[in-house]
Order: C-alpha cells, then structure tokens, then sequence
C-alpha cells in the first residue's frame, strides 16, 4: 500500500520505471498532502483561546479532512490497481474476440480513480476559503500551500482521464466522463 510507504520509499518507486506508482498515485498523494494542510490549519486553530468562537467548526473540518487525506491515500493504491488490467488489455492481439470490449472496459475503469481524485480533491478545496478566513492567521500559507496543492492534484489527475477517454470507442461516453473532469477542472483551477 502506498500510505504505508516511507516517503522516500514513495519517490523512489515513482522515479523508478515500473508503470505504477505513477501519475494518478503522485496526484492522489499531493491532494492528500493538500488535504493534511488544510487538517494542520485547522488544528492549529484549535489551540488558539482568540478563535474559540470557531472551535467547533474547526473541529469539524479536522476531522474532514482527516478523512479526506485518507481517502486520497486509498485512491493511489486503486489507481495503481486499475492499471494492470489495462496493460493487460493493452497484450491482447488486435485481432482476439473480445479484445474491444476488454480494453473498453479497462479504459473506463482507469477514468474511476482519477475522477475521484478530483472529486475528493475539490471537497478539500470547498474548506480553503473558510480556513482563509476564520484560521489562525499565522498559517495563511499553509492554506494557500495546502490549495495550491489541491488544484494541481485535481489538474494532474484530469490528464489521466482525458488520456484514457481518448482512446475509447464510445465517443460518448468518453464525451460524458470528459465533461465531468473539465468541469472540475474549470471550477477549481479557474
């Protein structure tokens, strides 16, 4: 499991030339690390007695985005998994029985993850402006960090989508799941 992996031990695999981990693990873990800053705000606005009218509040965005980075560090392993049957249907001869269908189907199922991604990516991204304005003061980077991070995340695993509806045979549901990562993409990348 990538979460289990030293961070060190992360770089290396992704540097390395085996196929995963690869983009769509390298943007589930910066989301993730977007998502830890924006849990890091909001603890650390916690044990600040000038923003106690926020506590709860605060509270409750910790205990979200803990959630939210966990989230993203299973969907690194289930990009990871989605590509071993893609690469396998990527072997079967051009001319086998079913050979259309299997990579149709490996294709769309490689658009899962990422998709994903974005999606949690951009529920992270919703608790940014609240951090901006109701966090403590003395971490405002770490939540302009912690967006930025987001946004490249949700912008890096688009691309994972858009290589793989490319090359599918249903032009309309390459188009439809297209939409649904520009849209993502336009509303929190601008």
């Amino acid at each position: 499991m990538i979460a289990d992996l030293k961070l060190s031990e992360f770089i290396e695999a992704l540097s390395s030339s085996k196929p995963v981990p690869g983009g769509g693990g390298a943007s589930a873990v910066t989301g993730a690390v977007g998502a830890a800053l924006a849990g890091m705000v909001s603890s650390l606005t916690l044990l600040s007695e000038r923003h106690g009218d926020v506590h709860d509040e605060m509270e409750e965005i910790k205990a979200r985005t803990d959630q939210l980075q966990s989230r993203l560090l299973e969907l690194a392993d289930e990009d990871a998994a989605v590509f071993a049957p893609l690469a396998a249907a990527y072997k079967i001869p051009k001319d086998a029985p079913g050979r259309v269908i299997t990579l149709e189907t490996a294709l769309l199922s490689a658009c899962g993850p990422p998709l994903e991604i974005m999606r949690v990516c951009a529920e992270v991204m919703e608790l940014f402006p609240v951090l901006r304005e109701r966090g403590a003061k003395m971490a405002i980077s770490d939540v302009y960090a912690g967006e930025i991070l987001c946004k490249a995340a949700i912008k890096s695993a688009s691309f994972n989508v858009f290589i793989n509806t490319k090359l599918m045979k249903d032009r309309e549901k390459a188009s439809e799941t297209d939409r649904l990562a520009h849209g993502m993409v336009e509303q929190w990348c601008g």
